[in-house]
């Protein structure tokens, strides 16, 4: 998923330019963000530490946020230019007015829910409750709350209730239907939710531990610099990858310092590709090319000097060399006190 996020910066062109990117760069998705900034924060919410160096200090995150925000229509019409550009139109939601939109109006084949939201109990379950695949970012969480929010979305699968406590929410999450469908519905994001983060606290086994944990595929989100930290991520379980883009870092805003600009988020496309092809089965086998190799390099035994028909075969007239397909050297221990059949010439694979 390629988030563009909020970096259109309210400018229509500049989000069409973003798809048009996306899709170019070859991604699968290109992601967007619905909000309304009044559902969202208070008129007294600070801004994050790295949205005040990106925007300054000045202004609120309510006042930030007003300038980054779309008109429904023109969601739509980047959904339209998607499709016509091969490309999912993703957006994450905010508040439950724009998810109902996004969901009812827009049909996106998934849910991507930020880790912002991973404690937000009463919209998980409505998130859930509208049946959508969900893909969950577990920024800043621990196992425990994890958990918490998996129960929750179980809950909302199963009901079209608000539940009574947390009992009977516990209660969907270990039920059989409830795992079942936590499997066909949901995957994990593991995320650094720090923009941009620290290569050294991105955490990449915290993937393998979510998915032994919950018995869910998981993706990584990445906020780190550059592309290697998401192509390692997919040489260990990712099966999703997100990653910020933008068209220029140097362009005013909260996020595009930490984005990648075309041409790398075009690299990092190609490299995940080529990562893909490499992971294989996990079945140790010999790979197809390597099969005509085998008689090339792998040696066999041969006579260490002129063998006479009816000699006894010892480790003083045998030797291991390359000779072509013959019989294994680990086989020696059947070949050793044997007779030959018939007389060898030094040099000459033992048959």
């Amino acid at each position: 998923m390629a988030e563009a996020g909020v970096n259109h910066n309210e400018d229509m062109e500049l989000a069409r330019r973003l798809v048009r990117a996306g899709a170019e760069a070859g991604v699968d998705a290109v992601k967007f963000q619905t909000f309304r900034p009044e559902k969202l924060v208070t008129q007294s919410a600070e801004k994050a530490a790295y949205q005040k160096v990106t925007t300054g200090k000045q202004e609120s995150q309510l006042e930030m946020l007003q300038k980054l925000t779309l008109l429904d229509k023109d969601y739509v019409e980047l959904q339209q230019l998607c499709q016509d550009c091969g490309v999912d139109f993703i957006s994450t939601s905010f508040d439950s007015e724009s998810l109902h939109f996004l969901t009812n109006g827009l049909d996106m084949p998934f849910i991507k829910v930020t880790s912002r939201e991973i404690t937000n109990a009463p919209f998980l379950l409505e998130i859930a409750q509208t049946q959508k695949p969900i893909v969950l970012s577990t920024g800043m969480a621990t196992l425990g709350e994890i958990e918490q929010a998996l129960a929750v979305l179980a809950y909302g699968y199963l009901h079209e209730d608000f539940p009574a406590d947390f009992q009977v929410v516990q209660q969907a999450y270990v039920s059989v239907d409830g795992q079942d469908i936590l499997r066909e519905k949901v995957q994990l994001l593991h995320c650094t939710t720090q923009y941009p983060a620290p290569p050294s606290q991105a955490n990449l086994k915290a993937m393998e531990t979510m998915a032994q944990a919950f018995g869910l595929s998981v993706g990584y989100s990445d906020h780190t610099e550059g592309i290697t930290i998401p192509v390692a991520a997919v040489a260990r379980v990712a099966v999703i990858i997100e990653k910020h883009f933008t068209l220029d870092k140097d362009m005013p805003g909260p996020d595009h310092k930490a984005s990648l600009e075309p041409n790398e988020l075009k690299a990092m496309v190609q490299a995940i590709r080529t990562v893909e092809q490499s992971i294989g089965t996990g079945i140790k086998i010999p790979a197809a090319d390597e099969v005509p190799n085998i008689p090339i390099v792998r040696k066999s035994l041969v006579a260490a000097k002129n063998i006479e028909a009816g000699e006894i075969f010892t480790l003083d007239n045998l030797t291991v060399k390359r000779a072509g397909r013959g019989i294994s050297p680990m086989d020696i221990w059947y070949i050793l006190g044997e007779s030959a059949r018939h007389a060898y010439k030094e040099d000459e694979k033992i048959k």
